[in-house]
């Protein structure tokens, strides 16, 4: 239980109540209020072992809830001049923070990173988070880095997100000041301008009533506040990428894959200013056809990821291999099922 009670310290540090890492988050300046949002967040301090296969760490995940990859949220880690920035991971949605970083939050300790990953955005009495409104979620990351600064005494961070956790990642960055603290994002199959769910979203769209009829008719873990708002076109979306989808200070990297079974179309993974970089996997590795799913453990993203956060890294390209379409997704949806 040591990284829990080293984050109750340094939130106490910079001004948060240690009972706000289990309560609906509403009070802290960092977090926008909204009226009638209820959301939980939580850091996980189960030390789980790591993993090469997203099923097996979802499985895992839903067996030993509030666990953490090894090497995982380790609150007394002091950042080394090699990388003085500790990574930041934001899990995404339906999910925690075992399930998606048991290949990666492993990899960057074993590399000399000082690594932390939060439970955000769960329903209050619920088993997984990243469902709740998004905005209150942004809020919650922002709460967890600054207690990951006081803790290890950096300035800045560099933060991994995949799926939804990209762009609560890139909201907190834009919206709430991030900006300042944050020098790189990146963000793993990143629903930056979000999807449309095989068409069906354009459709519930061009309906009158259709998106509420979807929430009363679908059942709740299926249609979440947070999986409407990263639907194409939503406000959220809207409202984040008006204007421009960077701000400046920050870095903004995009791996994504034009075989992504979540966002349609793959285009919308890309951040569409200049001063961005967008990578997808195919077009770097065409035998490699993973896609939403398998992203955060496939070995070649992994060494994109490594190499963007380290560019001596990038200097030695990852293995290209062949991973046929279609990879983990079935057993992805048996895990969640059974």
């Amino acid at each position: 239980m040591r990284a829990y009670r080293q984050m109750r310290w340094a939130a106490a540090g910079v001004g948060l109540a240690a009972g706000l890492l289990w309560a609906p988050v509403a009070a802290a300046e960092e977090v926008p209020d909204l009226p009638g949002a209820s959301s939980v967040w939580q850091v996980p301090d189960r030390a789980g072992p790591a993993q090469s296969e997203h099923p097996d760490a979802a499985r895992y995940a839903r067996q030993h809830p509030g666990s953490v990859p090894p090497g995982v949220n380790d609150f007394t880690c002091i950042p080394t001049d090699d990388h003085p920035r500790p990574v930041v991971l934001v899990h995404g949605t339906d999910s925690n923070a075992y399930s998606d970083w048991a290949a990666l939050g492993p990899r960057l300790a074993a590399a000399g990173y000082c690594v932390f990953a939060l439970n955000y955005g769960g329903e209050p009495g619920g088993d997984n988070y990243g469902t709740e409104d998004m905005t209150v979620s942004a809020g919650q990351l922002a709460q967890f880095v600054a207690a990951v600064r006081a803790a290890t005494a950096a300035a800045e961070v560099n933060i991994v997100g995949y799926s939804q956790g990209a762009t609560v990642a890139r909201y907190y960055v834009n919206r709430l000041g991030g900006a300042a603290i944050v020098d790189q994002w990146i963000g793993l199959a990143s629903p930056t301008y979000g999807g449309t769910l095989f068409g069906l979203v354009p459709v519930l769209e061009q309906t009158p009533g259709g998106m509420q009829w979807a929430r009363r008719a679908i059942p709740p873990d299926l249609v979440s506040p947070a999986l409407e708002q990263q639907a194409q076109g939503s406000s959220f979306l809207a409202d984040l990428n008006g204007g421009g989808d960077t701000v400046p200070g920050t870095r903004y990297t995009t791996i994504g894959s034009r075989l992504d079974e979540v966002i349609q179309p793959a285009t919308n993974i890309a951040l569409r200013d200049g001063s961005a970089t967008n990578l997808m996997i195919g077009d770097l590795c065409p035998s490699n056809q993973s896609g939403h799913f398998r992203m955060p453990y496939d070995e070649y993203t992994l060494q994109l990821v490594m190499g963007v956060l380290d560019p001596a890294q990038a200097a030695t390209p990852p293995p290209c291999t062949v991973v046929p379409a279609g990879t983990g997704v079935l057993e992805m949806i048996l895990t969640e099922k059974f």
